[in-house]
């Protein structure tokens, strides 16, 4: 395997222990504030800076195939497309690419499967003996709006059915209203609730109106537990962002330095071209260091850009560009 390869897509061996959250301090959390102009300018900066060519990119790529929570949340979902997803997860790149790239030994898989609770049961059985993690979305997905006892009961079902990540949608309206002592609570009973699979707090953070609003909801959720602070439902109009990322990093590696605790990152929602995945890959990697570079820290919640990034690695290894329908996920 190429040494460059090797050596970007390797999975660094950390601890990663559960988050038990701290207490709420809601002084504090009023206090956060973020400048605007400063988080645009430096992700503006960041494509400009840094560009990675041919084997680099390749490397990066197969780095961001790894952290894809490969995903299907459609009212049309049905098993067999489910199975077929999960497949696509378990053999993300064709057998030939990766004899052509050769990174056979690497045995690529994406980070997880996410889906609806209905379809639990059937990714479970497609991924038997994989060990690729299933995650269920819940608490209304995606709008967030059911009862609270109903919420919490759907977490609880989609954890006995066996998911082994959760991702909830908070209360918007918390964040809105500035009460963060309700989405503190609110996010302690998800985490509960969640027992032992992890949980990923979706901010949804292109409903929350500011950027220290996205800043403040990531702290509220990560002194309540959460595992994972994701942007978005990806159903929002504006899903993520590299300036939302970066105010989401930074309120990780502050928590992280505050309490020892990793918090993982998910971007989800807009994400389907090879080299934006680059970029958020760059980010994290300035911002948080190569701990975080893993799917144990970082994901994609992504459909799409495994076909884009399929499509740029086989440019690489053959020098033309295929069409998107030889990269079909589902």
């Amino acid at each position: 395997m190429n040494n460059v390869i090797a050596e970007l897509t390797e999975d660094k061996v950390i601890s990663v222990r559960r988050n038990n959250g701290t207490s709420l301090d809601v002084e504090f959390i009023r206090s956060l504030r973020v400048n605007r102009s400063s988080v645009e300018r430096r992700c503006m900066a960041l494509s400009g800076r840094r560009t990675v060519k041919k084997e680099h990119q390749a490397a990066w790529l197969l780095k961001a195939i790894s952290c894809i929570d490969l995903t299907t949340l459609s009212g049309d979902d049905t098993p067999a497309r489910v199975r077929r997803l999960c497949a696509k997860a378990k053999q993300p790149i064709s057998r030939e690419l990766e004899e052509k790239l050769g990174v056979t030994s690497l045995k690529l898989r994406v980070g997880a499967v996410c889906v609806y609770h209905e379809m639990v049961a059937t990714a479970l059985d497609a991924l038997k003996g994989t060990g690729i993690p299933v995650a269920a979305v819940s608490t209304g997905f995606p709008a967030g709006l059911s009862p609270h006892r109903l919420k919490v009961m759907e977490i609880e079902d989609s954890v006995a059915a066996g998911a082994d990540e959760i991702d909830i949608v908070i209360s918007r309206r918390h964040v809105l209203n500035a009460d963060w002592t309700s989405l503190y609570h609110e996010m302690r009973d998800y985490r509960e609730a969640c027992g032992r699979a992890h949980v990923k707090a979706i901010l949804a953070t292109g409903e929350l109106g500011t950027l220290t609003n996205v800043a403040r909801a990531s702290w509220v959720c990560m002194a309540a537990g959460a595992d994972f602070i994701k942007t978005s439902t990806g159903k929002e109009s504006v899903n993520a962002t590299l300036p939302v990322t970066l105010v989401m990093l930074r309120a990780i590696r502050d928590y992280y330095a505050l309490t020892g605790n990793r918090i993982g990152y998910k971007a989800a929602g807009g994400i389907s071209k090879a080299k934006d995945s680059i970029s958020y890959l760059i980010l994290l990697k300035e911002e948080l260091g190569d701990e975080w570079l893993s799917p144990k820290l970082f994901r994609f919640g992504a459909s799409s850009l495994l076909g884009d990034i399929e499509r740029q690695l086989e440019h690489y290894v053959t020098g033309a560009y295929s069409s998107s329908n030889r990269h079909a996920l589902a």
